[in-house]
């Protein structure tokens, strides 16, 4: 295109994307923060995490498709305007609720920018040019994506945990400006037909699963009002998801061409993305949980402590990248998956109750290297073989198995640990409620019982929400609060190994899938998007 400088478009891009992503973890470093400043449960702050990432992803190809209609660049900036405004909800909420809602309508907004952002790339770049865009972009990405604890953790000590969304703001004002500056306005030949029955069906169907999967500890997986009930959430959302694959086979222009799943890499390697992208939020999740709550780390030190994680991943990503050009994905898929598998249950197994930073570095390191040699590759096996028109189409549907996968890994694994907390927590009050004065344990016992009852809370400084009766003796506080700290370590140690171990059979799974891979010559080459019209 003339008279379009693509590399400045292309920083503003990447500057977008950039905070998109950052948002997907640096969340999760905030959440013990966030759970004391408002009082929010573990059931609470799944959703604070998820409501994003739901959003995100059931709306991604939606998006993808408006672009289409009525300009990219526009989608873009409206998007931007919707993700900043957003941000400055979430620093301004006050209670759970309000986090929730200003949390969903971040996520449209990232939804809104991140296809267009493709779309772009692919038509302001020469095709000679086209593959170090990606790569560039691509790279922008990774970086954002492990950097979420480290940078968390740095303004969550200085600046408290509003100043994790209060950050977006003076960036996307400053994005949105070079948009309109830099990035040209574009207009496509062709006007597909918007499948709104097809929208409807999937982000339905989304959003009756992670909400399922999410709210089912707390109503003991039945009834939560009436007839509606947890098991006919979740049966819905199969039946829905069921009803989107039939609709979609008779559509003309389908929101997802069904044809993709014809080939089978791009079927794996979507599955595999998935996987990688389920397991590490539901990583994420309980290692800032246990880092923080149980150990008692600062949100820094939280940060400081996942470094190892987000160097190695950073350092081993362009070699995965470069092996999959040389050798084909599956070598480096099934070692990464394996490696990343074994760091995981490094961090459910090694650590205890009084493990410092040191304890960590070998697991995270693991898990870093395994990530760093999956991720490059699942995505090149994926589009590899994808012809040009279907190129659009692809991203969109890889991207939404990303950030669903996201939403899925946060709310499986953190079913898991609930359930296995409240579950160790009653084991352990059991146990220790001998070394209290026989008058004091019902009080002792029921004070579990009733955090269980309410939602656990695991903010900073809290041990499950658990509060010690303030008429007791001063020695009788003491000890109660000693057996407290107590039974909530021992406790969540017991509830964060199988939570993890979910996350790791996941990986192995994958790695069997990256057995599946069909074999490419190593000269093949990754069939460039067809660019849009101007």
């Amino acid at each position: 295109m003339t008279g379009v400088n693509p590399w400045r478009a292309l920083a503003v891009l990447c500057l977008a994307n950039f905070l998109i992503l950052l948002d997907t973890t640096i969340v999760n470093t905030a959440a013990p923060d966030i759970m004391a400043g408002i009082d929010a449960g573990i059931d609470e702050i799944l959703w604070v995490l998820n409501g994003y990432l739901l959003a995100f992803a059931s709306l991604l190809i939606v998006f993808g498709r408006l672009g289409d209609l009525v300009g990219p660049r526009r989608v873009f900036v409206a998007g931007l305007v919707v993700f900043t405004a957003a941000s400055v909800l979430c620093g301004l909420a006050a209670d759970p609720a309000l986090l929730i809602a200003a949390r969903v309508l971040q996520g449209v907004g990232a939804a809104a920018l991140t296809p267009q952002a493709l779309t772009l790339i692919s038509s302001i770049f020469p095709a000679e040019r086209r593959g170090a865009a990606f790569g560039i972009f691509t790279a922008v990405a990774g970086v954002a994506s492990v950097s979420g604890p480290t940078l968390g953790g740095l303004l969550i000590t200085e600046f408290g945990w509003q100043s994790v969304f209060y950050m977006n703001v003076p960036f996307g004002i400053v994005g949105v400006v070079l948009a309109l500056r830099l990035v040209p306005e574009l207009r496509s030949g062709r006007r597909p037909r918007f499948d709104g029955v097809g929208v409807a069906l999937a982000t339905v169907a989304l959003l009756c699963l992670v909400y399922g999967l999410v709210e089912g500890e707390r109503h003991h997986w039945g009834v939560i009002s009436g007839v509606i009930s947890i098991p006919a959430i979740l049966t819905v959302a199969v039946l829905l998801g069921v009803a989107f694959v039939l609709w979609e086979r008779r559509q003309r222009e389908p929101l997802v061409p069904l044809e993709l799943f014809r080939n089978r890499n791009y079927s794996v390697a979507t599955g595999i993305t998935l996987i990688t992208s389920f397991s590490m939020y539901g990583l994420l999740l309980v290692f800032v949980i246990e880092t923080q709550t149980l150990l008692g780390m600062s949100p820094l030190m939280s940060g400081v402590t996942a470094l190892p994680w987000t160097i190695a991943l950073s350092a081993v990503a362009p070699v995965g990248g470069r092996l999959a050009d040389r050798v084909g994905g599956r070598l480096p898929l099934t070692v990464g998956l394996v490696l990343y598998a074994v760091g995981v249950l490094g961090v459910a197994f090694i650590p205890d109750s009084t493990s410092g930073f040191g304890t960590y570095v070998a697991p995270m390191l693991l898990t870093g290297v395994g990530m760093g040699l999956a991720l490059a590759p699942a995505t090149t096996e994926a589009m590899r073989g994808v012809l040009p028109p279907l190129a659009g189409a692809a991203s969109g549907v890889l991207n939404t198995a990303r950030q669903t996968g996201a939403a899925l890994g946060a709310a499986v694994i953190g079913a898991v640990l609930q359930n296995r907390l409240v579950s160790a927590l009653r084991e352990e009050a059991q146990a220790l409620a001998e070394r209290l004065p026989e008058s004091v344990r019902p009080r002792f016992l029921s004070s579990f019982e009733e955090a269980a009852a309410h939602g656990l809370r695991l903010g900073s400084g809290q041990q499950g929400g658990i509060t010690v009766p303030p008429d007791l003796p001063p020695d009788q506080q003491t000890l109660f609060t000693d057996l407290t700290r107590e039974a909530f370590g021992s406790a969540f140690i017991t509830a964060a190994r199988p939570a993890l171990i979910v996350a790791a059979a996941a990986l192995v799974v994958g790695a069997f899938l990256a057995t599946r891979l069909t074999r490419h010559p190593t000269s093949a080459a990754t069939p460039s998007p067809t660019p849009a019209e101007p």
